[in-house]
């Protein structure tokens, strides 16, 4: 299968991404046919301290989505994979790998941001179930991103999920030059309870040759 020259971002958001800092460039770049986008580091926090909410994400926790724990201290991996979706759009696959120890164990989250019509679209899980449609921003060299709506997919069936009780998706991508590491922070907003799912930290990152077989 060929693989676009350019990655989702550049394909969605153009010119927009020259205002990046130049190490997110290369992030948000296209990654080489035969390679993968490793990064590895540690997740200060992980989760929702809301015990209802825990019991909520259990449901997402089986798509691969969010995770029902509170946990500081959380290494982590992410292998980002580019591909063509089954419509022949330009896409970026991601494996979150969290190390939680103890009985909760290693968890894995997956996603496919990818470049539409319609701008940029996060299908999350492994179902691809959920689809957050999102809007950029890069303020001071960073990049923001904003969820605009929800849509889950039920084989051809598409539902949007009204605004009034649709939770928001806020992700903040920067690097920092004093520590030289990249740092992310995501956080899941909904309306009227405020913040009920977040993680962020910091990672090094590198384009290496795939040892993954072609699926």
């Amino acid at each position: 299968m060929l693989i676009s020259p350019l990655s989702p971002y550049e394909a969605a958001l153009g010119d927009l991404l020259t205002g990046l800092h130049p190490r997110l460039r290369a992030y948000f770049g296209a990654i080489p046919a035969g390679c993968v986008g490793v990064g590895s580091g540690v997740f200060d926090i992980v989760g929702s301290p809301r015990r209802w909410v825990r019991l909520l994400l259990r449901v997402l926790e089986a798509e691969n989505i969010a995770f029902a724990v509170w946990q500081t201290n959380v290494p982590f991996r992410v292998e980002n994979r580019p591909v063509i979706d089954p419509l022949g759009r330009v896409a970026v696959t991601a494996r979150r790998t969290f190390d939680f120890g103890g009985s909760a164990g290693t968890k894995t989250m997956l996603d496919a941001i990818t470049a539409t019509e319609h701008g940029l679209v996060d299908y999350l899980g492994r179902h691809r179930r959920l689809a957050a449609h999102l809007i950029a921003n890069i303020p001071d060299g960073e990049l923001h991103l904003t969820s605009t709506s929800l849509r889950l997919h039920l084989g051809r069936a598409h539902f949007a999920i009204p605004r009034v009780i649709a939770p928001r998706v806020q992700l903040t991508e920067r690097f920092d030059e004093a520590d030289g590491r990249q740092h992310v922070s995501v956080r899941i907003v909904a309306p009227v309870i405020g913040t009920v799912y977040e993680y962020g930290g910091s990672f090094t990152y590198d384009i290496l040759p795939d040892q993954e077989p072609p699926s």
